[in-house]
């Protein structure tokens, strides 16, 4: 299969990819919800085939012995929350108790982000994320608490059918080929929305905002506090939005913009991309003793140029992987990673330019794309999933009040190759939204005094650093600047800025507003480092440069394996 994978349409973003709503005819929003209590019951019991996929050999032991302190139980709520007595779907929640019930401060729910992703199992992996240590301090005194959001996983959900395989986009992508794409996504969407719109049409982040709300009240909780990172804050802002008074403390890591448009996201990260690669070409020029590709980030720019143009020319092919064409779209992928993968990404850079076409594959290619598709065989029965792609569409497609025809996304991706040359192909050919057949249900947040703080990662491109800025001016809160450029590495990873996290929802206070954040490998060699972070080995980076490439914006697993199978 090419370098250059196809689009795909029915998938999910998430960064770190993605308000609180007045929606036509809702009711309002702080309306008192009928408390219901939370059903019990004993929770999944995972085959060791299964905890394979899931934790990592080190951590099992401990992670059984969570998941035997942890409650698992369902939650009643409505489809649709203008209609509290009409159909009734669940959402699956866990709660791993406070450690020191008689200092106990609440409730603490935790997203992972998507739209789409599982939280179900996020209490105990965050516990296990020893680096990092706020789980296991958040849960001295209090109850984490996880769901999986309508639509995903445990709780009442719909998966549309596959729709096959959309028409290759392979780089250069040609207008042409772009316009079967587009058409496809059309006919893939009006399918999907078609399947069983009363409930798609209310997969909503909205939502499930409210039934987080019933969750709270089935807890029998007076507020909530809340972590949430990539469109977990976008769930976080719509919740505080809708019910500012049942807010205890919230901390938002790697901020969604507050104006819902997919066409808004595809500038801003392509932005973000073209100036993070600027950083990359940085640090490759100081190393060019390694890699020989330049001493300024000039120099180094124009050599991954001319690279992405020649392999575009003259794709590369080794006798070892019959299967892989490399060509200039993958210069486009490594120079959009973040920096935990530059060491890597720059000798593989090295080892294109360098090898022989026709021949056996560099050591570094083969690798990483050798284990491509090593997912190890088919996920046992019990894996629970970690991710929907129908609620991702869902919420996605719902919420976006952009363009959705095929010229103004066509002209925006032209605009950002002429614009930035090398890393211009990873943006969005087409809106993934196009052709959904369901109302857009338009998202209008408030500026609020309830408690706030966000963290926003300086050079990040998930979730680029001024989407904070803007959610700042429209709703509120306090700001934490982080000067590194990795998605959500203020909840999920060891940094000097992790510990503000536990200062907050112990104290309410916000520790400082500004920190380092993951620091930037300094040397060429991967070895010599600490990995303190997804996207920081080998394995990462192959699984960065060998997935699909999505049309829809999906998020990155600020918790690292728990992007499981």
């Amino acid at each position: 299969m090419t370098r250059s994978r196809a689009l795909v349409g029915a998938m999910a973003l998430v960064a770190s990819a993605g308000t609180t709503t007045l929606l036509t005819g809702a009711a309002p929003a702080a309306a008192s919800a009928p408390a219901t209590a939370v059903a019990w019951h004993a929770c999944p019991q995972y085959s060791e085939a299964a905890l394979e996929r899931m934790v990592p050999p080190e951590l099992r032991t401990e992670f059984k012995a969570l998941w035997a302190r942890t409650e698992c139980g369902k939650v009643s709520v409505p489809l649709d929350h203008r209609k509290p007595s009409g159909r009734h779907i669940t959402v699956a929640v866990t709660r791993l108790k406070a450690r020191d019930q008689a200092r106990r401060a609440g409730s603490l729910a935790l997203n992972p982000g998507g739209p789409g992703g599982s939280g179900y199992l996020m209490p105990v992996l965050y516990v296990l994320q020893r680096d990092n240590g706020n789980g296991e301090k958040l849960n001295e005194r209090y109850d984490l608490i996880g769901f999986d959001p309508r639509g995903v996983g445990y709780s009442s959900k719909v998966d549309c059918r596959d729709p096959g395989r959309q028409p290759p986009l392979r780089a250069p992508i040609t207008e042409a080929a772009a316009r079967a794409a587009y058409d496809w996504q059309v006919k893939a969407n009006r399918a999907c929305g078609e399947q069983d719109p009363a409930f798609l049409g209310q997969l909503t982040t909205a939502n499930v905002a409210r039934d987080l709300d019933r969750v709270r009240g089935a807890l029998g909780e007076r507020k909530l506090s809340y972590l949430g990172i990539s469109w977990g804050t976008w769930l976080g802002a719509q919740y505080r939005d809708l019910f500012p008074g049942r807010v205890q403390r919230m901390w938002l890591d790697s901020t969604a913009l507050p104006d819902f448009r997919l066409d808004a996201f595809q500038a801003g990260r392509a932005t973000a991309t073209a100036q993070n690669f600027g950083r990359e070409a940085d640090w490759i020029a100081a190393r060019n003793g390694t890699y020989d590709f330049g001493t300024t980030r000039q120099q180094v720019q124009a050599a991954m140029a001319r690279l992405k143009e020649e392999l575009t020319a003259r794709p590369k092919t080794f006798t070892d992987l019959p299967e892989e064409t490399f060509d200039g779209f993958l210069v486009s992928q490594i120079a959009g990673v973040p920096s935990l993968m530059w060491p890597e990404a720059a000798a593989l850079l090295k080892e294109l330019r360098d090898a022989r076409s026709g021949e056996p594959a560099p050591p570094l290619i083969k690798k990483i794309f050798s284990r491509a598709d090593g997912g190890g065989g088919e996920p046992p029965a019990d894996l629970p999933e970690d991710f929907n792609g129908t609620m991702n569409q869902a919420v996605f497609c719902n919420e976006d009040t952009g363009p959705r025809d095929f010229d103004s996304f066509w002209a925006a991706f032209q605009k950002d190759r002429k614009r930035h040359p090398v890393t211009g192909d990873l943006s969005m050919p087409l809106n993934g939204c196009a052709g959904w057949p369901l109302p857009v249900q338009p998202v209008r947040l408030h500026h609020g005094n309830a408690p706030l703080v966000m963290s926003a990662h300086r050079h990040e491109v998930p979730s680029p650093y001024p989407w904070t800025r803007d959610m700042q001016d429209a709703v509120g809160g306090k700001v934490l600047t982080v000067n590194d450029d990795i998605h959500g590495s203020t909840a999920g990873m060891a940094s000097d800025c992790a510990p503000k996290i536990a200062t907050y929802f112990a104290t309410g206070r916000l520790d400082g507003t500004e920190c380092e954040g993951v620091p930037v490998p300094t040397s060429p060699d991967p070895s010599t480092r600490t990995l303190a972070a997804p996207g920081s080995t080998t394995a990462d980076l192959a699984r960065h440069l060998t997935k699909p490439r999505d049309v829809l914006p999906v998020d990155p697993s600020p918790l690292g394996w728990l992007d499981r199978g």
